[in-house]
């Protein structure tokens, strides 16, 4: 009952969190298209309210015309709509997602004894580590790198060497999938860190004198612009490393560490680009660049072999002794989490019967994704994974004696 209820919280916490992140990263691209496609109004009247930028556009049967005011307009009114609700709802589902799934299965999902032998509780307290030194180490550079020439520049290169840092670390220390997971959270913990630390208190110090008639410092804009930049081209990093728990190629490669900080990378690339595209600038050598990664990575964590398959695992030959083989691999790799006693997710393979049933999902998840068993706790070889192939290919047979009900 206890592992009902919480698929039935994973399920909800999961979809909560797709929809806050779709709000929060469908705002933030859209108000960087806006900056980046506003222009000097001609009228002269809005010129002396201080409108600075505006455009026009057409959605849903009606048109729009925003404008951006840089310094107080002549009456700014009580009803101001704020964007941040998006950035904190997307943070708390999904830390309450990582604690559910994560922290409360520690020794399960966080801990892999091949990569580092701990105890839960130290797991579990480093990862929250992760997350607030993130923040603060992230932070600082900011404050200390983000004024003056190339600031920028400065900034980016050290926020990039920063969290490259964080992918090797958290790759020494967490199971694969969990390390990925962590240093999207860390990144993700970064960006709502940015709305709730300095963007919207600098938007409410703007907000308050304007209002009390009295110099709006310069210094708050200047920041929350500096830190909505970074959100931006953190999206698409997070993004992957979010999504990537569902794929084991990446999370259990040999350097996993580099391909996370690679397709990272890659991501940002792709992102440069649509952002200079908005301001008129097209530069194909972004995404190029982060394509050609992309492809680099798809090519060095290919499985040995992969491009020179002598034949379709269906070609092969298999024998009801190789039956025997794949039942005796579920046995001693398998069947210690899905056996009538403890059946995880409701699968049982402890039967020649309940495994030919459960045939699909063994391929998919014990060969094709390599997903199972978890952090790969009881050791499946590379030989054993290629044999349960060729078994699915042959039409997944009993072993010898084994029945379909059985």
């Amino acid at each position: 009952m206890q592992a009902y209820i919480l698929d039935w919280a994973n399920l909800l916490l999961r979809w909560l969190h797709v929809i806050t992140a779709i709000a929060w990263i469908g705002s933030s691209f859209y108000f960087v298209w806006l900056d980046n496609h506003l222009v000097r109004p001609q009228d002269p009247a809005l010129l002396r309210q201080g409108v600075a930028g505006e455009l026009w556009a057409v959605h849903g049967g009606g048109f729009y015309n925003p404008q951006k005011y840089m310094v107080a307009p002549a009456t700014l009114p009580q009803d101001l709509h704020w964007f941040y609700w998006e950035s904190y709802f997307t943070w708390m589902s999904g830390f309450a997602l990582f604690t559910v799934l994560y922290l409360c299965n520690a020794s399960t999902y966080l801990i892999d004894r091949n990569v580092f032998d701990w105890g839960p509780v130290a797991a579990v307290t480093a990862a929250l580590c992760f997350l607030a030194v993130g923040w603060v180490a992230y932070d600082a550079v900011c404050r200390i790198a983000g004024n003056g020439p190339r600031a920028g520049r400065k900034v980016g290169l050290a926020v990039a060497a920063f969290v490259a840092l964080a992918a090797w670390l958290a790759c020494q220390l967490f199971a694969g999938r969990a390390a990925f997971l962590l240093v999207g959270a860390m990144i993700a913990t970064i960006m709502s860190g940015n709305v709730l630390m300095v963007i919207i208190p600098g938007q409410r110090k703007v907000v308050e004198a304007m209002r009390a008639g009295e110099p709006v410092d310069p210094i708050h804009g200047e920041l929350g612009k500096q830190r909505s930049v970074h959100n931006t081209y953190l999206t698409l990093p997070v993004l992957f490393a979010m999504l990537s728990n569902h794929y084991a190629m990446v999370y259990s490669a040999r350097h996993n560490w580099l391909v996370l900080a690679a397709v990272m990378l890659a991501g940002a690339l792709i992102r440069q680009f649509f952002v200079l595209r908005h301001k008129g600038v097209t530069n194909p050598w972004y995404p190029a660049g982060g394509v050609a990664l992309l492809l680099a990575v798809a090519a060095w964590v290919a499985p040995p072999g992969l491009a020179n398959q002598p034949a379709p695992a269906a070609a092969v030959p298999f024998s009801a002794a190789d039956a025997g083989l794949v039942q005796q691999a579920v046995a001693r790799r398998c069947v210690v989490c899905h056996n009538a006693q403890l059946a995880n997710k409701g699968v049982r393979l402890d039967t020649p019967g309940q495994l030919k049933a459960h045939a699909q999902m063994v391929y998919q998840q014990a060969v094709m994704q390599k997903t199972m068993p978890l952090n790969n706790a009881t050791g499946m070889t590379e030989e054993e994974r290629a044999l349960l192939g060729r078994w699915f290919a042959a039409g997944a047979p009993l072993p010898p004696g084994g029945t379909p009900g059985g």
